[in-house]
């Protein structure tokens, strides 16, 4: 006779009984609480902000007290802010996680399954740190994208010196210094004389005012100093100009 392969059987114990879980999208969330909870488990709800105060406070009626949501986009950041307002516990979970979990039948809908496999402990949330850390952490990553910007900027406004054959960069350590700025902010107010430019010369400066004199007649074409006009506006707004305002006077506004 075959042998009878043995099925192994799991009982399950819900862990969290409090748990609910949202399928977050760009234009409607679903959310999904224990059927015992609600007559309706599974809601849609909007992703204006009042949508989401009316979400969290659903959640209040169903006595929900942990939250799973899958880490899309952008989009679940508003969701998890408000949520973590009202009190909720809120975890990310990596999508891979909920989909590599066996078991999931046909007919149940993303926010039901999230729900399901939340209340039974097996989603494990992704790192997210306290609310001020993630904040610091914003500012961060806005002043390392900012940076970037301002850095391309740069070689924007070094493309237009070259395109006019002004030797700045062969003459100053640095174009964004001292002397370099001075004499850019000169040549987009309309300066065109060699030696008034290289009379804007830092004293630290280590080139000559000839020198400087010489490497700065150029070819001051309209459309080339259009455009060093632009990428020195670009790059005054920029994060670079602000780390350096205070200690080069020629970022200043």
């Amino acid at each position: 006779m075959p042998r009878k392969s043995a099925k192994a059987s799991f009982d399950l114990t819900r862990h969290i009984q409090g748990a609910a879980a949202i399928d977050i999208g760009s234009r409607m969330h679903m959310a999904a609480v224990s059927p015992e909870a609600a007559k309706d488990p599974i809601r849609s709800f909007g992703t204006f902000t009042s949508d989401l105060h009316a979400l969290a406070e659903w959640f209040k009626e169903c006595k929900v007290t942990s939250v799973a949501m899958e880490s899309t986009g952008v989009y679940w950041i508003p969701v998890y802010e408000i949520l973590e307002q009202h009190g909720f516990d809120v975890i990310l979970v990596n999508a891979r996680y909920a989909k590599n979990v066996p078991g999931r039948k046909t007919d149940v809908s993303d926010a039901g399954w999230l729900q399901q496999l939340h209340s039974y402990g097996l989603l494990r949330g992704s790192f997210r740190p306290q609310a001020d850390i993630a904040a610091l952490r914003a500012y961060l990553r806005q002043r390392e994208r900012l940076v970037e910007y301002a850095a391309g900027h740069i070689q924007h406004m070094q493309k237009a010196l070259m395109e006019m054959n002004l030797q700045l960069h062969h003459v100053v350590s640095d174009i964004t210094g001292v002397t370099g700025m001075q004499i850019i902010r000169a040549i987009v107010g309309g300066e065109r004389d060699p030696e008034t430019l290289a009379a804007k010369r830092d004293v630290r400066c280590r080139s000559s005012a000839e020198v400087i004199s010489a490497a700065l007649m150029g070819n001051y074409r309209d459309e080339h100093v259009f455009a060093l006009t632009q990428a020195l506006a670009a790059c005054r707004v920029g994060h670079f100009a602000a780390d350096n305002a205070e200690a080069d006077p020629a970022y200043a506004a």
